[in-house]
């Protein structure tokens, strides 16, 4: 919910969220955009209706997750781009956090072959830098994910994915070394704690 509400504009997201959730009559939430009421009013019609043609179509069972994410692990490491790319959804979403204190995307990435080739450009590289890097899968934030160690087994970074409609369509790398600390206590275990995103 939070990402459908992230891509409203911030007029829709008051005007929704205030008549929706907090109970708000549109005079009250004219007053506080700096609009009509009769355009608050169509502020959270439009909200509503694109926050609902953003719902995925059908839900997909963890089974089908956790193999779309071993599909995606595999044609990461076997660097097989075609293969990424077809796993990917059509306006995909690469976002790092680095926290400032290591190397990570500045900005988000959109779309299917930016992704993919950042996503194997990236694993190219961390493999050359760091000999013995490795991949396991775990769950992250209950969707599918992975921890990325190097080859004493200490944890470089997490890997969570997004999915829809059988397709995945956002990519979330965290190398923040803030962020992973208290990993590093729990990375024999496949079920993570709630990380910052």
């Amino acid at each position: 919910m939070l990402v459908l509400l992230e891509s409203l504009s911030p007029d829709q997201r008051a005007a929704l969220l205030l008549h929706d959730v907090f109970d708000y009559g549109y005079p009250e939430i004219a007053a506080i955009v700096g609009k009509s009421a009769d355009n608050a009013r169509q502020l959270a019609t439009r909200a509503r209706r694109h926050v609902q043609q953003r719902r995925p179509r059908f839900q997909t069972t963890r089974e089908q997750r956790d193999e779309l994410a071993r599909r995606f692990f595999a044609a990461v490491e076997q660097g097989d781009l075609a293969g990424l790319e077809a796993l990917l959804a059509h306006d995909v979403k690469l976002t790092g956090d680095g926290g400032g204190k290591v190397a990570a995307l500045a900005r988000s990435l959109r779309g299917r072959t930016r992704v993919a080739r950042t996503v194997l450009n990236y694993w190219a590289r961390q493999t050359a830098r760091v000999p013995g890097m490795s991949l396991r899968r775990v769950q992250v934030n209950g969707g599918p994910g992975a921890l990325c160690f190097d080859a004493q087994r200490r944890l470089i970074g997490v890997v969570a994915l997004d999915t829809a409609d059988g397709q995945i369509t956002g990519i979330s790398g965290i190398v923040n070394p803030d962020k992973l600390t208290h990993l590093r206590q729990v990375a024999g275990d496949t079920s993570l704690p709630r990380l910052a995103r």
